[in-house]
């Protein structure tokens, strides 16, 4: 009788194993089999960026196609700012229809780094990994992999969550302490739905719900200095210039770690234009910028930002970046 139970505890042990095993296995590969076979998708979730003590969400709209088409609505909800993230055969576009301008950029976007709001970067960081690690809980399954931020080295590994349709549900991205950093919540996945080829033209994307009531000022209120600054490094000047339709401040920063920043009141465009940029599209915190080795340009809150040095690397010039916002906290 004690030989029957013990046999019987030993292949209940082994089928759970087994069970656990498989589990692993076939998340992962239900996941894959979806975004390889997929047509198109759509997605929408909720972008959270944590800054220190502050937070900035985004509202976030996917739609993918096959053959590398994107579109994706990045929507501050602490001022309702939309900008769109453009790819389709004629180059990677950022949009800011409040502004009428779009970015144009030479880039390989979205395949040079970690993306946690598109489905084929969560399945390549996960399968890149080989190190990687699975847990279930709480009816949730957990994949844990490194990830890969040229701009942002703080950020290290994530935390993929996946339901029981073996799709996912949350994505967080901690820094080596483990402390979140980004986190996306998916609020609806649509494999396969029918979507029309013009969501990803540039001209209808710029006719879709204009902001008319943007309104931008001649004057600049209040000068933001940076709030992290390198060591040894001081500012030297500051210059204020006017425009034929706005205000410039230009400062400059001496030093170990020389720099210079510009501020001036960012434009409504009479006509749509398109802007050729230098680097790579990504979130700051509040706003998509462009970012290349030796500058960094956004536009937020109605102002135009420029940041260079021949000096600083690119990691030191988002530090400086990051700690110009002053966009109010997002309450939602």
């Amino acid at each position: 009788m004690k030989k029957v139970l013990i046999l019987s505890m030993l292949l209940c042990t082994m089928f759970v194993l087994g069970c656990s095993k498989n589990t692993s296995k076939s998340v992962l590969s239900n996941f894959e089999k979806k975004v390889s076979k997929a047509n198109s998708y759509t997605l929408s979730g909720i972008l959270e960026i944590i800054n220190n003590e502050d937070s900035y969400k985004y509202d976030v709209n996917v739609s993918y196609k096959e053959n590398d088409m994107y579109r994706v609505s990045l929507k501050n909800q602490a001022n309702d700012h939309e900008q769109l993230i453009l790819k389709n055969e004629e180059g990677v576009y950022v949009l800011t229809p409040s502004l009428n301008k779009s970015f144009k950029f030479q880039s390989e976007w979205p395949n040079n780094n970690s993306q946690t709001y598109l489905l084929a970067s969560l399945l390549d960081d996960i399968t890149n990994d080989n190190k990687r690690t699975f847990e279930e809980k709480n009816g949730e399954y957990i994949y844990t992999s490194t990830v890969n931020y040229p701009n942002n080295r703080k950020l290290v590994n994530q935390k993929v969550y996946f339901n029981s349709d073996n799709l996912p549900t949350k994505v967080e991205v901690m820094d080596s302490n483990g402390i979140v950093m980004v986190r996306m919540n998916f609020s609806s996945i649509d494999i396969n739905s029918n979507i029309d080829n013009k969501i990803f033209t540039l001209n209808d994307n710029m006719n879709v719900n204009p902001n008319t009531n943007t309104t931008i000022s001649n004057k600049i209120d209040s000068i933001v200095y940076p709030v992290f600054m390198p060591e040894n490094t001081y500012l030297s000047s500051k210059d204020v210039v006017a425009k034929s339709n706005g205000e410039r401040v230009i400062l400059t920063f001496s030093g170990d770690n020389p720099f210079i920043l510009v501020e001036e009141t960012a434009t409504i465009e009479d006509e749509f234009s398109v802007i050729p940029m230098y680097g790579e599209p990504d979130i700051l915190i509040d706003t998509v910028g462009a970012i290349s080795d030796s500058s960094v340009t956004w536009v937020s809150n109605g102002v135009e930002y420029y940041l260079a040095s021949d000096v600083m690397s690119s990691a030191t010039l988002l530090e400086v970046a990051k700690s110009l916002s002053v966009l109010p906290v997002s309450g939602k």
